[in-house]
Parts: C-alpha cells; sequence; structure tokens
C-alpha cells in the first residue's frame, strides 16, 4: 500500500497546536495506515522566565486561551500557581516514544489536555503523571523515569535540531515560521509530508484541514479517501482514545459542510443515555469514548 510520510512538528503547550486537532483527526480518519506520522518536538521552552519576562501571568495565559475557543478544543478557565515551561512535557513524550511507541500520540493528547483545561503543573513530574493517567496502559512510572535518561534526551535534542530547520523553506516563505531562540523553527504545528518518490511539501503552522488535503492529493492521488462516518458511534470505535465534540464533529463533517458541534453533541447524548458512550469532563467540554 502507497503511503505517505508524515512529520508533525507540535509542542503540548502550543494553543495553536491544541486548535489544531479537529483538522488532524479528520486526516487520521480520512486516510487512516495510509499516513505514517512521526512527532517531533519543539520544545518550545526551557524555563519559564522568557514568558515572565515577556509579562505572562497565570492569569494573563488564560485569557489568551479564551480567543481559541472558538475552534472548538475544550478549555478550563483557572489559572496556574505559576507559569510553567514546556520542554519536560515534552521529553516526557519524547520518553513515551522511545518506551512505547504506539502510545506517542495518546501522551502529548493527555498532556494537551491536562495543559489546557487543568491546573496541573506539566515541569513537575507528579503532574505529568497525573495528567498521563488518561493513557490507557501506559507505564506512567517507566515514562517519568526515563525524562532524564541519556537516550531520551539525545532524541530530543534531535527534534530540537529538526524544528530549527526552517529557514528558507515554505514555512519561513509563508510567514509561519518563528525565531525565539536563535534559529528559524517551525511552529506548531507544522507538516511536512513526503511521498515515496521523494516529493515534499510544507503546511507550515496552524491550517484549515482544506489544506492539508491539497498537499495530499498533489503528492499521492493513488491513497484511498474515506467518506465521513455514518454515526459517531463509527468514528469513536476507530479513535479508542477518544475524541473532543469538535473533533468528533469536524470528523462528521461532509465535503464542504462546516463541523456542526451542536448536533453531535445532541447525538452524543443520546448514545450516552443508552449506554454506548462514556463521557469524560474536560474543561468546557468532554472527551467521548464508545462504551
Amino acid at each position: 500500500m502507497s503511503a505517505l510520510a508524515v512529520t508533525e512538528f507540535t509542542d503540548p503547550g502550543c494553543p495553536w497546536a491544541y486548535s489544531a486537532s479537529p483538522a488532524l483527526a479528520v486526516l487520521h480518519w480520512r486516510y487512516r495506515d495510509q499516513l505514517d506520522w512521526r512527532l517531533v518536538m519543539i520544545g518550545l521552552s526551557e524555563d519559564p522566565q522568557r514568558y515572565i519576562d515577556a509579562g505572562y501571568t497565570p492569569a494573563r495565559q488564560v485569557l489568551g486561551y479564551m480567543f481559541f475557543r472558538h475552534y472548538g478544543m475544550p478549555f478550563g478557565g483557572a489559572p496556574r500557581a505559576r507559569v510553567a515551561a514546556t520542554g519536560r512535557a515534552c521529553r516526557a513524550i519524547v520518553a513515551a516514544r522511545l518506551i512505547d511507541p504506539a502510545r506517542e500520540r495518546d501522551v502529548l493528547r493527555a498532556l494537551q489536555f491536562a495543559w489546557f483545561t487543568t491546573k496541573l503543573q506539566l515541569d513537575d513530574d507528579a503532574d505529568i503523571a497525573r495528567a498521563l493517567e488518561l493513557v490507557a496502559a501506559l507505564d506512567h512510572r517507566a515514562v517519568i523515569a526515563a525524562i532524564d535518561r541519556d537516550d531520551t534526551l539525545a532524541a530530543y535534542d534531535e527534534d530540537r535540531r529538526r524544528t530549527r530547520s526552517a529557514e528558507g523553506g515554505a514555512t519561513h516563505f509563508q510567514g509561519k515560521a518563528r525565531q525565539t531562540d536563535g534559529p528559524v523553527r517551525y511552529s506548531a504545528p507544522s507538516l511536512v509530508f513526503e511521498a515515496e518518490s521523494g516529493a515534499r511539501m510544507e503546511a507550515g503552522g496552524f491550517q484549515p484541514v482544506e489544506a492539508y488535503d491539497v498537499v495530499i492529493a498533489n503528492l499521492d492521488r493513488t491513497l484511498e479517501r474515506h467518506d465521513p462516518p455514518a454515526d459517531p458511534l463509527e468514528a469513536l470505535r476507530a479513535f479508542p482514545s477518544g475524541l473532543a465534540t469538535a473533533e468528533l464533529a469536524a470528523v462528521m463533517a461532509h465535503h464542504l459542510a462546516p463541523p456542526d458541534s451542536d448536533a453531535t453533541e445532541r447525538a452524543l447524548v443520546e448514545l450516552l443515555a443508552d449506554g454506548a458512550v462514556e463521557r469524560i469532563p474536560l474543561g468546557n467540554d468532554a472527551l467521548w469514548r464508545a462504551a
């Protein structure tokens, strides 16, 4: 089977990457295992001081996140005790990649949900472990123990090096790159698609799902493109770790039709009453799973 390699530059503390989750869910549904994903951690900050120097406070961060609510992902409204850096959470994701690669994305999502819907301090190992309780069958202790391991540090340094190689590329040209700690880097969630032929295209930074679809259509038209599911339960069975309402609404939306989160939630409530799904509260929304 033909496959496209997809490199996703991301960070669990980036609200743009988190808000792109509905579009990424559509890609996972539409193309399934025909897309060969690799996560690369950006490491937005190793120390919170640059955020503090820029005037960020816990309250200001929460107020800033309010802008992103219209993209549909769950957000909480309570400020943390202090401003946190993202580097340690990134290293937890890299540790999961080395220990249990099949759950790397689930670890990323669990840390994103914790970052944006709870008051957990995700540069603290105990709080990282609490966030990872959302990931079924993951050895949380092994992941935490590996955060400072030499192979984790080496893999994380390689992620940061790859991230900071965007100068002169399409992402840079489009104004989607950033330069916050030296070299020009990919912003989150930049996706780089590479075909088996060697053809390569970038969709830098936050993009609508149509942008990704155009890239894929130009790189490989041999892929099978799956239609939206017939009902929410069909979709949830394909995502065992669950979907937020906005993600499920995006997966359910037909060609050129806008996602309808209200209708999706109504259908989910009916399924919940029948015991067909479970609802895990997250901030101002929920994570839905097939029962």
